[in-house]
């Protein structure tokens, strides 16, 4: 009986990964990483989690900075994984690139830096996919309100004027209507 007795009163060690009490440096990791695993993240939006959980600055940054050097936090790599993602998945042009990685607190360089990586023919292309997507489904039949409505939905998902306006007028040619519709026998 003394033995077991002496086993539960033993003080737990700090180091010790079997505690519920962790330290606060500990407690950071645990966040981060359970945060990286549903989804790759940068370096500002792991801060503001933590900043979110009440763990200090100068607890938080230690271990970001740890993570950034094992390589569980870059920066760039997380902006070029967003950029590929979002203009292929969501057909999001470079300027709503641009924007959605800053808002991820993903430095200016380094966004420019990655959404250089889409060429402008990248973008022209998955313009008209959208465009011709869209086509496909709508029941509008008004020429200028079509035209509207695919420029509007362009210009939203970060696409320049110009292109967004060349692209609705070439893939509704130029009586207004699609140009892949072959027209009804009389």
């Amino acid at each position: 009986m003394t033995g077991r007795r002496a086993e539960l009163s033993e003080p737990v060690r700090e180091d010790s990964t079997d505690t519920w009490e962790m330290g606060p440096a500990a407690q950071a990791q645990g966040i981060c990483l359970r945060l990286l695993t549903a989804r790759p993240r940068s370096r500002a939006e792991l801060a503001e989690a933590l900043r979110r959980r009440g763990v200090p600055e100068e607890v938080g940054e230690p271990v970001l900075d740890r993570l950034r050097d094992v390589g569980l936090i870059d920066d760039a790599a997380f902006a070029e994984l967003a950029v590929h993602s979002a203009h292929r998945q969501r057909g999001l042009g470079r300027r709503a690139l641009r924007t959605e990685l800053r808002r991820r607190g993903v430095p200016s360089e380094i966004a420019d830096h990655a959404v250089a990586a889409v060429r402008s023919e990248d973008e022209e292309q998955r313009a008209r996919e959208l465009v011709q997507r869209k086509l496909r489904t709508s029941t509008v039949r008004d020429a200028s309100a079509l035209a509207r409505k695919l420029g509007a939905m362009l210009a939203r998902k970060g696409y320049p004027e110009g292109l967004a306006w060349r692209v609705v007028r070439d893939e509704l040619g130029p009586d207004g209507g699609p140009t892949d519709v072959e027209p009804c026998p009389d």
